[in-house]
């Protein structure tokens, strides 16, 4: 199982980026940096969607999306920062186009990294985490918060759901600077479970995707927001390619762990 973080990680086992390697199984692939068969977004469209970046050997450079929940705290995959230096993390909410310095951005490293307990990196079971901000970020302008959902409240498969990102428009391709979403619908658990197998999709996870493909999230995308009805419902985890037939991105559940969240949360 592959989870969507960067390829340079996957092939060098993370000693060159400082990112966690992951484990190559069942052919699962994390959710690497890209969104396939969206489009670009205008600047400040979407206030809550992060940018994480990580400190290596070649400067700073982003790794995973991520969510604001508050001025204090970034939801993300658990996959995306467990086993990393905490000083290594970086969180930039206001950033639009990865090559420009717009003077919107503001950077935060972190305080306090929070990986679910239960988290597993081969099946990716629990696959969230939270990050508390060093300093809070001011919110306004082009840098928001989004909501979170009640405790197991399920999304209708169907529902016309957005996931965001910065990365590569097709599998295999080159990284875009600019943050760029897709729309893709919820697919049920049962649907899901006829592609992927029966015990590889868990209560806790959610599909969302096209059957005849051409739309997902992707590589580096990992953590990033599956948003329905203006609420955070998935964080991008991992999925088999990206946006093939069939094979439908898998997002954390957000609901699932609704309890979880209060439970850290400090707002």
């Amino acid at each position: 199982m592959l989870s969507r973080i960067t390829l340079l990680a996957i092939f060098s086992g993370a000693l060159v980026t400082g990112l966690p390697s992951v484990p190559l199984q069942k052919g699962r692939l994390p959710k690497l940096d890209r969104i396939v068969g969206g489009v670009e977004v205008t600047p400040g469209e979407i206030p809550f969607q992060v940018s994480m970046q990580r400190d290596g050997l070649f400067g700073r450079s982003h790794s995973c999306g991520g969510s604001l929940l508050s001025s204090n705290f970034t939801i993300t995959a658990g996959h995306c920062v467990d086993g990393v230096n905490p000083t290594k993390i970086f969180v930039v909410a206001g950033e639009h186009d990865l090559s420009v310095t717009s003077g919107d951005e503001q950077t935060r490293g972190t305080a306090e990294l929070i990986v679910h307990e239960h988290f597993d990196e081969q099946t990716f079971t629990n696959d969230i985490a939270l990050i508390r901000a060093e300093y809070p970020f001011a919110l306004g302008g082009v840098i928001g918060t989004i909501t979170l959902p009640g405790q197991m409240e399920l999304i209708p498969p169907g529902t016309n759901c957005t996931t965001s990102g910065w990365g590569a428009t097709v599998e295999g391709g080159t990284i875009p600077d600019i943050l760029r979403k897709v729309d893709v619908p919820i697919v049920s658990d049962s649907v899901c479970r006829q592609s992927y197998g029966v015990t590889d999709i868990g209560d806790h996870m959610l599909c969302a995707g096209l059957a005849e493909g051409g739309k997902d999230s992707c590589q580096g995308d990992s953590g990033g927001p599956l948003v329905c009805n203006g609420t955070l419902h998935g964080l991008t985890s991992w999925g088999y390619g990206c946006a093939r037939p069939n094979f439908p991105g898998v997002y954390t559940e957000v609901a699932y762990f609704r309890d979880w969240l209060d439970s850290k949360l400090v707002i």
